[in-house]
């Protein structure tokens, strides 16, 4: 017999025998003949030919025969195991996507060993590796990636018109305008703030910019009532009428007390935006795509083209803004064969619209009921602002009606109702301040911030003798200027930036702190200085309402004082003047400079010098 060692058949021989083999029955007298011709044309013996044919066509296992099955740990000490290692994953992950390793989560468990609600569990050292572990969490589906998924986001959309709007604001890439209508005095400039309202079954927007110094109810307020009151047929903007739901931010304004008070009045309901991570894996964020949306559009395509001309103040703005806006809401709907206003228009509820309110219904709904002792001389106080009130509820306890947008006052009591009781005394309460001219002018400020709408385009609801006021409300600004000897003066309507009426009274050295008090012909009314605030009344500057002016005057006497301190002006001393010198000098090296001292030591006024 041959030696046919190291001979092989190549694949293609034994694939076209076993194709001839195939087709001849299994006892056939013609397949021994093709095996022995076979074996005699490449030199190889019959049996190696038959071990060559067994060989190719048996398959070969591609896995091992306990592929899928631990054989250090049982499946249910893994399986444990991995939930462990994916929990440790998720529960060290911070915002920027770190977190613990397999390998650190396998020491921790094979070392100190995890403690768990149904106890502590450690792993034996070398019982599980890495790779095991990352294999095992891939195929039960605790891999990092599948864990932190978001889940498919769910379209929705409002039935019909003003079922839902979606509120929010952002700051305008504007930034500031040159002129506002309105600033504080030491605060500088006001933000240009972006207000938004977007129909969520039609898309339309209605927008509005406002000078504000943050997020507060009071001007998101203004904004609804803007946007719920009736437009005009040719101005573009079709959306108008009180919503059924309002989707917004889980912010200042969702928080307001005074802003669901009247949203509930109105029949809205407020449903505030879910803050992130409290939805598990979903991004909140997402649910607010159709307010952001026209954001970036107005932003982007808008706003960019403020580098050629800038709006002076914001009814200009407002009035350039809401001429894109007409063509904005004239573009495709995002589904619909027709654009924003006409799908808007096409889909309002079958029981009509409903009508927003006037402006002093409105003011009404922002009140809040407060019980308070009215004192013995008829009088009330509320944060410094004295109110007579009638003479029978001397000693009553009543309820005070106090709203965001009123200057006046109401009292009820026993189911009466008495007012409104206009301020006679202590600061004036004022809810906005006008920006006086630039270039020292001493005239009247430019616009007053009196409208709801806070465009000039707009007349307020209120008179021309209301108009004359500055504050932001229905009612006249009353500025009550109280001397020694009246108990109540005449108050008026004013501006709500005002300078003294007369000068400060002079004080004369010579008078003697025995000496009788001034009589009520001789009294001098005390000016107020102005406002320092310009949103809220309470941080408006107070009317002096000193009963006693000798006592200042033995003070002065007393520390040897020639001048009142608030005309004294700023007094510069040597060590001033060298630290103001200092801080020039550090400032060109771009550090950061630290000025430090005492209450009163002039801080403050070192700075503006």
């Amino acid at each position: 017999m041959a030696d046919d060692r190291g001979k092989r058949l190549s694949a293609e021989a034994l694939v076209a025998l076993r194709q001839r083999l195939d087709v001849l029955p299994a006892r056939s007298a013609e397949r021994k003949l093709l095996l022995e011709r076979t074996a005699a044309l490449y030199g190889v013996s019959r049996p190696t030919l038959y071990r060559a044919l067994h060989g190719y066509v048996r398959p070969r296992l591609l896995r091992r025969a306990d592929r899928g099955r631990p054989r250090k740990l049982g499946i249910a000490d893994l399986e444990r195991a991995c939930e462990i290692i994916a929990a440790l994953k998720l529960r060290t992950t911070n915002r920027k996507g770190r977190h613990l390793s397999t390998n650190r989560a396998i020491e921790l468990l094979e070392g100190e060993g995890v403690e768990t609600p149904d106890g502590l569990v450690r792993l034996a050292p070398g019982t599980l590796s890495r790779t095991t572990a990352n294999r095992y969490l891939r195929q039960w589906g605790y891999d990092h990636a599948r864990m932190t998924r978001q889940p498919a986001a769910v379209r929705f959309q409002a039935e019909h018109s003003n079922a839902l709007w979606q509120f929010d604001m952002s700051p305008s890439d504007l930034k500031e305008v040159p002129a506002p209508l309105w600033s504080g005095p030491g605060r500088g400039a006001p933000t240009l703030m972006l207000y938004s309202i977007v129909d969520d079954r039609s898309g339309a927007v209605y927008q509005e910019y406002r000078c504000v110094y943050g997020e507060d109810a009071e001007s998101a307020l203004r904004f609804f009532y803007n946007a719920m009151a009736p437009k005009a047929a040719d101005s573009g903007l079709v959306l108008q009428g009180i919503p059924e739901a309002v989707y917004l931010d889980n912010g200042p304004v969702a928080k307001s007390r005074v802003f669901k008070n009247v949203m509930q009045c109105l029949g809205v309901q407020v449903m505030p935006h879910m803050p992130p991570g409290k939805d598990g894996r979903r991004v909140t964020a997402r649910s607010k795509g159709k307010v952001e949306r026209p954001f970036r559009t107005v932003k982007e395509a808008y706003e960019t083209l403020y580098h050629f001309h800038k709006p002076e103040n914001e009814a200009e703005a407002n009035l350039w803004l809401h001429r894109y806006l007409a063509s904005y809401n004239a573009q495709p709907h995002r589904a619909e064969p027709h654009c924003r206003s006409e799908d808007w228009l096409a889909h309002l509820p079958t029981a009509g619209l409903r009508a927003m309110c006037d402006w002093e219904r409105y003011c009404a709904f922002a009140r809040e009921p407060e019980r308070r002792l009215v004192a013995g001389d008829a009088r009330v106080t509320i944060e410094g602002v004295i109110y007579d009130v009638a003479a029978e509820l001397a000693g009553e306890t009543v309820v005070l009606w106090w709203g965001l947008f009123d200057q006046d006052l109401y009292v009820e009591h026993d189911d009466q109702r008495f007012g409104p009781y206009k301020p006679s005394g202590g600061p004036a309460r004022c809810t906005a301040t006008a920006r006086r001219r630039k270039a020292g002018s001493t005239s009247a400020p430019t616009a007053w911030r009196c409208s709801p709408t806070g465009s000039a385009s707009r007349a307020p609801p209120w008179t021309a003798a209301e108009r004359r006021c500055g504050c932001r409300g229905p009612a006249p600004c009353l500025i009550a200027s109280r001397s020694p000897g009246r108990t109540r003066s005449s108050s008026s309507p004013t501006r709500a930036c005002w300078r003294p009426s007369t000068p400060s009274p002079t004080r004369s050295a010579s008078r003697s702190p025995g000496s009788r008090p001034r009589t009520a012909g001789s009294s001098t009314t005390w000016s107020a200085p102005r406002w320092t605030s310009p949103r809220c009344w309470p941080a408006c500057a107070s009317v002096s309402t000193r009963e006693d002016p000798d006592m200042l005057t033995e003070v002065m006497e007393h520390f040897g004082l020639a001048r009142d301190l608030h005309t004294a002006g700023f007094y510069e001393t040597p060590h001033n003047r060298q630290v103001l010198k200092e801080v020039r000098a550090a400032l060109p090296g771009g550090r950061l400079v630290a000025v430090t001292g005492l209450i009163g030591s002039g801080k403050t006024l070192l700075d503006r010098n």
